[in-house]
């Protein structure tokens, strides 16, 4: 990054700081927030950490059940987020800036200056679990194709008419081939 920019920014952090008092009611509800979406993600690591455990141990019921439960916490994260949207509209105004602009820099001139320090870790430590969710999730979605590639493996050993199994789009397989008679030949040789 070159310095220009890094000095327009705080240029215009120092301007703002110029115009905007402190807003107390505003800093209560951005900890409650960041709280709120601590405790979500959490949540959430927790639900990923277990449904990789659940996918390890190939137990089907466990990772389905898991499955719903990670779809009712991203809804309630999804409230969460809406709250967030209103914090953001309620900050730029203060701020006289578009939501989209206010980075937690800018927040916390408008913060109380006692508690801006506990916003920022709150905001640090949010940005790092859901950075931990985000690996984990990717990790089980791996696994989980790898089941899913080894399970496809299975059905076409165990299919040998190719009537149970399905192509990659979902159909009835349409594979044509010699019909094998309940036996898999891996060497034809004659001597």
């Amino acid at each position: 990054m070159s310095r220009l920019p890094q000095r327009a920014r705080l240029t215009e952090v120092v301007e703002v700081l110029d115009v905007v008092d402190v807003d107390d009611l505003l800093t209560t509800d951005v900890i409650v927030h960041l709280e709120a979406q601590l405790i979500s993600a959490r949540r959430l690591l927790q639900i990923v950490l277990e449904q990789g455990a659940a996918i390890r141990k190939r137990e089907v019921q466990g990772v389905v059940s898991l499955t719903g439960v990670l779809q009712a916490e991203l809804q309630r994260r999804a409230m969460i987020e809406g709250d967030r949207s209103h914090l953001l509209e309620r900050a730029g105004t203060r701020l006289g800036v578009a939501p989209a602009a206010v980075s937690m820099s800018l927040l916390l001139t408008v913060l109380d200056p006692d508690r801006a320090e506990e916003a920022a870790a709150l905001s640090a430590e949010l940005r790092g679990l859901l950075e931990e969710v985000q690996r984990e999730h990717h990790v089980n979605r791996a696994l989980m194709n790898q089941e899913l590639a080894f399970l496809d493996h299975l059905l076409r050993l165990s299919d040998a008419d190719r009537q149970v199994g399905y192509d990659s789009a979902g159909d009835l397989s349409r594979l044509t081939g010699r019909r094998l008679t309940g036996r898999h030949h891996v060497l034809d040789m004659e001597v």
